[in-house]
């Protein structure tokens, strides 16, 4: 038998099917940086309409982990998906390089060096830090394919960045919100500083829970008929906090009693009695005991003696006060909790805090000195029950969630001290409104992804205190404040913060410790007793300060908008951090929200949705994956996530991934392939020829575009990758390449049909890299190199732009450059070709076809036929099937089922039953196409194959 193979029209190309990942990606970043690819991007765009996502700057601290490559591949899917819309998306990357967990890293570097330094010894050993893991995260970056100025990023320690930030605390300064005073704050024992509420997380702990009775003056119960010894009633699970006592707090609506507990009488609330006398092991509750009642007002100014500092305090009126748990009588300690402080406020109460910065109480404390307060509790738990102050079993315990701090994971305390703080609630500037109000108010402005984004964040602006900008360490940009030594007064205010400034832009913030403050600011005279001596404040600024100014810091080297950016993205963590310091920082210096809209996605955990940490075990390094399979995996791995819930990661899932990445690898590989003889110049053809399955197959194409196109608007890229896999492996790898192949190999190798089908593959493969560009940044771009094109067609794939899409979001001009004319009108043409009737009737057909593989099916099982081209299939249906199926002819839809003879049986008339036979086709297997025919032996000078193989052989 003669051998046809090379009278066939093969695919040929140099995609291959092996993808080779982890040793092409590398390869095209080289060639990308060397010819500067990113900023040839943004010279394309010049004049475009501008797209900003603001970067949120990462920690400058570790390796790169799951979760930083889930928020950079995210914005790298937008920026790219915003470039190709025809929009200048510049992107500057940035990073977070001050702080607290940069300095414990350098603090246990340094050792006991770090004894004999200075302030300035230190921070220059943490930039050297910062800068060392800037380097190493900007290469890990850059890896997994992200376009940006990774070559010029804003860096919070660079000299101008320090130098604006300060120039931002100058504006709040002159709209009146900075002040100094003493307030409780969360306080690291561990790190001996304080911590923004972003710097707080909640983790079990399991403390001592005891009820204590302060015995009440005798004089002052009398008025209230209790008798001597009556007591009233506290429940804590701090007692380390007792010696700070100095109040206790009812709410005024709330009804008390008066009732025998445990030898004595104790005044509680009479909500909570069941539950506070089954703590104190009493027998359940007899209203007829009850010896007096009172409304919680009428309790105020009652007093009690502490139960062993040797001091009185009184019951005081608070609507903080709950009958959740306890005893409706709070424990207040102004100096160690924020609604402590808000009511001794209200009633002149002293802030007493008798515990410095390591977490040890202070003389103060009396005989409880020297000691941690922690490991103070048992003694005074000892101390309150020897004197008969405590109720109930001394061993108690709670297990419930606790502040912990955010880098040590250890529990933190609130302690009072003297803070730098902005003001929530004092009204300023044009409108007088105050910086919580404008919060809220402009939130409403914002559009938030998920929507659920808005209440959450709306709901901690409400709450939330004044901000603590206090940090008492030494790497950040610090507050310079001035004190005068002569009386005391502090100067801080917008001039002489934007004097300081000036000298940062030349020397950096460490000037600020390395100089006299004469030598920052020259002649300065104190405006209270004009004294010219001065001594610099030490602490510094809240990081969170820091990255919150970022759209105006950043925009020192030349990208802050004129108005808001169009998109914040990071974790749901940062409606607390980013989202929020940067909103107040926006407002308080510019009257307006940052951004447009901000996008939140989850976080990060293992195929079965447990956090991911290495003591868990189940931390996977992802560049040991990505050095081995490549990063464009971990690109889909992103893309196919719902990330606005927590997304899950493991080698089962990537695994899966990897499959359906050689998927649509084979797709692009049967396009291009097939494309190896075409050349879109001469042999593109016109649109009144095209086929109508082909017409067909393009409708499927541009509908499924569409959908694409509007899902990367929404930044809905997982409903990106579900349509890009059913177009793929079902719309064209299972259905249209499968009925095209036989046309594409067998027909004649430049005649209308198969140039019909290639035209149309020629159109869908260069619109498909361009929709799978954002995602498969490395594939698409080795895919454009194989595919051939116009003389203007841009070298790189990420160059060019989206083919124009009806009620898509683009920018018109640079899309209407991204084809030759010839091609826009072409396409224009093909989807005017493709109307309703042509895409219902397909959508009919492909409905039989369903049917009639069934039956191919059945007759394989029962080895009636081998494959499909072995088979003769006859439909029989009713009068509308039948004058349906007579609009085609039976040739062609034998092309359409891939089956070797079609034939239409008798008319059943108003029968709705389809029935679908087979048998075996008729004639003999030709030798060149596998279809059976009764033509093959027909031809003299190629007897093995069919007329229609042999004319395609005898053509010239």
């Amino acid at each position: 038998m003669a051998d046809y193979k090379d009278s066939l029209n093969l695919p040929s190309t140099g995609f291959s099917m092996r993808a080779g990942l982890a040793r092409k990606e590398p390869e095209l970043l080289d060639r990308w940086r060397q010819e500067g690819l990113f900023e040839s991007i943004l010279d394309g765009r010049q004049g475009a309409p501008e797209y900003v996502l603001h970067d949120g700057p990462p920690y400058a601290n570790g390796h790169l982990h799951h979760g930083h490559i889930l928020n950079k591949i995210l914005k790298d899917i937008i920026v790219k998906d915003r470039t190709l819309a025809g929009f200048k998306a510049d992107y500057i990357p940035g990073w977070d390089c001050h702080g607290l967990p940069i300095e414990v890293q350098v603090d246990k570097r340094l050792g006991k060096k770090k004894q004999g330094m200075s302030k300035a010894e230190i921070r220059r050993a943490c930039r050297t830090y910062a800068e060392e893991f800037v380097a190493i995260q900007r290469g890990e970056f850059e890896r997994l394919g992200i376009f940006g100025r990774f070559d010029a990023p804003y860096l919070t320690m660079n000299h101008a960045y320090e130098a604006q930030t300060l120039r931002e605390l100058g504006k709040f300064a002159r709209a009146g919100l900075l002040y100094k005073g003493l307030r409780p704050v969360n306080w690291c024992c561990v790190h001996k500083t304080a911590l923004a509420e972003a710097e707080v997380e909640y983790a079990d702990h399991r403390s001592p829970s005891i009820y204590v009775g302060f015995d009440l003056d005798q004089q002052s119960a009398a008025k209230y008929g209790l008798p001597p010894g009556a007591q009233v009633a506290i429940w804590t699970t701090t007692p380390w906090t007792i010696p700070a006592n100095l109040a206790v707090c009812v709410h005024p609506e709330l009804s008390y009693i008066a009732y025998p507990c445990a030898g004595r009488v104790v005044v509680f609330a009479e909500e909570l009695a069941e539950t506070f006398l089954s703590a104190a092991k009493e027998t359940e509750f007899d209203s007829s005991k009850v010896v007096a009642k009172f409304c919680g007002k009428d309790l105020e100014g009652l007093k009690y003696n502490h139960p062993f500092a040797g001091r009185s305090g009184e019951i005081v009126l608070g609507t903080h006060v709950t009958t959740d748990t306890g005893t409706g009588c709070v424990h207040t300690a102004p100096g160690h909790g924020a609604d402590d402080f808000d009511v001794g406020r209200r009633y002149g109460l002293e802030v007493l805090s008798p515990v410095d910065n390591r977490g040890v109480f202070t003389d103060a404390a009396g005989e409880f000195a020297g000691q941690k307060v922690t490991a103070a509790n048992a003694g005074i738990i000892e101390l309150l029950s020897s004197n008969g102050s405590l109720i109930g079993p001394d061993d108690a315990t709670i297990e419930h969630r606790y502040a912990h701090c955010w880098r040590c994971h250890k529990p933190i305390i609130t302690r009072a001290t003297e803070q730098w703080w902005v003001a929530m609630d004092k009204p300023f500037g044009s409108s007088q409104q105050t910086l919580r109000a404008r919060s809220l108010e402009a939130i409403e402005k914002v559009e938030w992804i998920p929507k659920w984004g808005k209440e959450r964040i709306k709901g901690m602006l409400a709450q939330r205190p004044d901000w603590c900008l206090s940090r008492q360490r030494v790497w950040g940009v610090p507050i310079c404040a001035l004190y005068c030594q002569k009386c005391d007064h502090t100067i801080i205010d917008g001039d002489v913060l934007d004097r300081v400034a000036a000298a940062f832009e030349q020397g950096g913030a460490d000037v600020w410790f390395e100089r006299d403050p004469s030598e920052l600011l020259g002649d300065l005279s104190c405006p209270k007793c004009g004294g010219n001596k001065f001594r610099r404040e030490e602490d510094i600024l809240d990081v969170w300060f820091d990255s919150g100014v970022s759209f105006s810091a950043s925009g020192v080297q030349g990208i802050e908008p004129s108005g808001p950016v169009d998109l914040y993205l990071e974790g749901s963590d940062q409606h607390r951090g980013w989202f929020h310091s940067s909103l107040l920082c926006s407002l308080a210096t510019r009257e307006r929200a940052p951004y447009r809209q901000v996008l939140t996605h989850g976080f990060v955990v293992d195929g079965k949705g447990k956090k991911i940490s290495k003591s868990k075990g189940n931390f996977v390094d992802p560049f040991k994956m990505i050095n081995r399979e490549g990063a464009e995996i971990m690109r889909l791995w992103v893309a196919a996530e719902d990330y606005r819930d927590d997304i899950r990661v493991s080698p089962e899932i990537l695994k899966r991934l990897s499959e359906l990445y050689r998927k649509l690898r084979n797709t692009l590989r049967f396009l291009i392939g097939n494309l190896c003889d075409f050349d879109p110049k001469q042999n593109l053809v016109a649109a009144a020829e095209i086929t109508d399955l082909d017409l067909y197959a393009a409708d499927i194409f541009f509908r499924a575009s569409r959908r694409i196109r509007r899902a990367y608007e929404d930044h809905s890229f997982h409903v990106v990758m579900q349509t890009l896999n059913e177009l793929c492996t079902v719309d064209l790898s299972a259905f249209y390449f499968d009925i095209i192949k036989d046309r594409l190999y067998v027909s004649s190798k430049t005649g209308l049909a198969r140039r019909s089908a290639q035209t149309v593959l020629f159109i869908i493969a260069r619109d498909l890299l361009r929709l799978m560009a954002p995602v498969f940044v490395f594939t698409a771009e080795e895919a454009w190199g194989h595919l051939a094109g116009f003389d203007h067609d841009p070298k790189s794939i990420h160059q060019g732009a989206y083919p124009a899409t009806p009620g898509i979001l683009e920018n018109k001009s640079a899309v209407s450059e991204s084809d030759p004319k010839e091609l826009r009108q072409l396409r224009d043409d093909i989807q005017e070709q493709s109307d309703n009737t042509l895409t219902s009737r397909f959508d009919r057909l492909r409905e039989l076809r369903s049917s009639v593989n069934q039956a191919l099916e059945e007759a394989r099982r029962q080895k009636a036929i081998g494959s499909s081209t072995e088979a003769s299939v006859t439909i029989t249906g009713n009068a509308e099937l039948f004058d349906f199926l007579k609009t085609s002819s039976d040739t062609e839809l034998a092309d359409f089922f891939i089956v070797s003879e079609l034939k239409l049986g008798t008319s059943t008339g108003s029968s709705e039953k389809t029935l679908v036979t087979v048998e075996r086709a008729p004639g003999t297997k030709c030798a060149r196409c596998w279809l059976f025919s009764e033509s093959v032996g027909a031809h003299a000078e190629h007897p093995e194959v069919c007329e229609r193989c042999a004319t395609v052989i005898a053509a010239p």
